[in-house]
């Protein structure tokens, strides 16, 4: 198979992913397949040798295409329609099933179609890749000219908008507190089929550099790897939201020295772990107790 071949299959494997991105951010079908053809023409005049991942390139240059558009006012927002594309059965390549991407979208539901045409280009771009399709924030910090930081603030607050105005149930933060509480017990106790259960099949955990010093991973792929790094874990961790997210701390000595955030849909699809003091310090931190008060 010639490279051209190879380059040809992973584009239309990642096809229902990119639509569904693109169907969030410019809520309209034709807005959004064109999104999708200038992908794939941007992905012809690049260097394909220099691209070591295909799909968060895909998704990432999808996402610029969008910004483009929206900042140029050409997207025409017309009603939702179906953002599976024409249906096509993907395996994972490099993270969550294209095709349950593509579903996932469509089920989050015309309510929050709505509220995700309130926010602004960049805000919009920064909630759809992070907690719509668990892209991390350093992957987005270019596309959209910020820092990493900068767009987990721009995160926060598009989330806080978004939950704020979406009667969408995916959206409902009670439910995705119930989902993450259920999860860390579950991970006190060792119960790992639980933990199995709570997670999305493709889930991406992340964590900073100095969590992987403390014992971490940098990356883990997949409900059964991230179930077993939890089984029996999360025995000082107490119950937080993390820059708007349900999540948990730990706290040593009356100082926070580990941050989890979750990004809830359906399931748990991304778990981010924070443990560097700089960008600790740069978080915003709700015990849950004090939020319930």
């Amino acid at each position: 198979m010639s490279d051209t071949d190879l380059l040809v299959r992973g584009f239309e494997e990642q096809r229902p992913r990119l639509r569904a991105v693109a169907q969030r951010m410019l809520g309209s079908s034709a807005e959004a397949d064109d999104a999708v053809q200038d992908t794939w023409l941007r992905l012809t005049r690049a260097d394909a040798g220099a691209i070591d991942n295909l799909p968060g390139w895909l998704t990432t240059t999808v996402g610029r295409v969008c910004l483009d558009r929206l900042r140029s006012g050409s997207a025409r927002h017309e009603e939702p329609a179906d953002v599976a594309g024409d249906g096509s059965t993907a395996e994972a390549v490099g993270g969550r099933d294209p095709e349950q991407e593509a579903l996932l979208a469509e089920s989050v539901g015309r309510a929050l179609e709505v509220v995700l045409t309130t926010l602004g280009p960049t805000e919009r771009l920064v909630f759809v890749l992070h907690d719509m399709f668990a892209v991390s924030f350093e992957e987005i910090a270019p596309v959209v000219d910020r820092s990493a930081a900068a767009v987990r603030q721009i995160a926060s607050r598009a989330r806080r908008r978004v939950q704020s105005r979406s009667a969408d149930p995916e959206t409902d933060p009670a439910r995705q507190r119930r989902v993450v509480e259920a999860f860390l017990a579950a991970s006190r106790e060792g119960r790992f089929d639980d933990l199995v259960s709570l997670l999305d099949p493709y889930v991406v955990l992340r964590a900073d550099a100095t969590a992987v010093r403390m014992g971490g991973n940098a990356e883990l792929r997949g409900s059964a790897g991230v179930a077993g790094f939890f089984n029996g874990r999360a025995q000082a961790a107490v119950p937080a939201f993390v820059d708007g997210l349900p999540g948990a701390v730990v706290v040593v000595d009356g100082r926070t020295s580990l941050a989890i955030s979750f990004t809830v849909t359906d399931r748990i699809i991304g778990i981010e772990v924070v443990a560097d003091p700089a960008q600790l310090r740069e978080l915003d931190l709700v015990l849950a107790g004090e939020a319930a008060g």
